[in-house]
């Protein structure tokens, strides 16, 4: 969805600005590019010790690099049969709370034990100088295990970490009984307490990992203007944690597009490239083609308007 689009697009924009950039991911499948690290990883997660190794790839100008476990490849389509999130819609594995855990535990370790070299102007580890962009409830612990476990031991002491809500939806809400298995100090816990009308998994007090992404948090951004000001509008458009960025502020920034994947003079898409130049020649063309593919009347004096937006219930 979105998240995928920016992930995909916004790396490279920041690697050609100058930037070394890193994305960290879950391997939920065997991406044909990226390569075994050979550098495994201890973490705890809800009192036992899992092991974790870092797959990479190097493209436009960007480390991606997967977090490799068990819990994340059983959950490939055609594999088990499943999806990523939950067994249905609206339902989530039990598992999620381990997985997004070890994830959150894992992008921490990645920037410090990795010794990658594919730039030429970057080379070994990442080291503790560095911004973290954490992305909806799935990454909320980051700033959180990033507080607790590192900066008291010295450890990425000048790090910062931007919380980006793609979608305030979806919050990651859990008993309340759930934040021992998280291995985090009781003194946080309270970033975590929220009270909700609403009885799924159970009613009344829980957990909320959004609410603790936007607190621990150096900066909150979102994904427009327009977005950022809904969320604060009310609590039907804030779903219920519009007072908490009330109190942390947002910064709406425009999602942009990648000009590379989207540049009509050379989309392996189009049946007639073009440029500006030739765009007024070449659009009529692209635009009967269109027509005729999806079974509209083939008329190039008919407008055909696009539309990106959500498809929910």
């Amino acid at each position: 969805g979105g998240l995928g689009d920016v992930l995909g697009g916004l790396p490279p924009a920041m690697a050609a600005n100058g930037h070394r950039v890193m994305t960290v991911s879950p391997r939920y499948d065997q991406y044909k590019d990226a390569w075994d690290t050979g550098v495994p990883v201890e973490i705890k997660v809800g009192g036992r010790v899992e092991t974790v190794r870092f797959f990479h790839c190097y493209k436009r100008g960007v480390d991606r690099v997967f977090v490799d476990h068990p819990s994340f490849l059983e959950r490939v389509w055609g594999k088990t049969g499943s999806k990523i999130y939950g067994p249905s819609a609206g339902e989530d594995y039990m598992d999620n709370q381990f997985r997004f855990s070890l994830l959150c535990q894992a992008a921490l370790e990645a920037p410090r034990v990795l010794n990658l070299n594919s730039n030429k102007y970057f080379s070994g580890p990442y080291g503790d100088e560095v911004v973290f962009i954490a992305n909806d409830w799935h990454t909320a612990l980051l700033p959180c295990y990033l507080k607790a476990i590192y900066k008291p031991k010295g450890i990425y002491e000048n790090a910062k970490v931007v919380f980006c809500i793609h979608n305030i939806a979806y919050q990651g809400r859990f008993p309340t009984s759930d934040f021992s298995v998280l291995n985090l100090p009781e003194n946080l816990k309270g970033s975590f307490d929220f009270i909700d009308g609403y009885n799924k998994p159970v009613k009344g007090r829980k957990i909320n990992w959004m609410k603790a992404g936007i607190l621990e948090s150096d900066r909150v951004v979102t994904v427009s203007p327009f977005y950022a000001q809904e969320l604060v509008s009310g609590e039907d458009k804030g779903v219920e944690l519009d007072n908490i960025i009330r109190k942390t502020g947002i910064t709406g920034i425009v999602n942009g597009m990648d000009v590379q994947e989207w540049n009509p003079a050379t989309d392996k898409y189009l049946d007639t490239k073009y440029e500006n130049t030739t765009v007024l020649d070449a659009k009529p063309l692209v635009k009967e083609a269109l027509q005729a593919e999806v079974g509209l009347p083939v008329d190039r004096n008919i407008p055909v308007i696009g539309f990106i937006g959500r498809l929910e219930e």
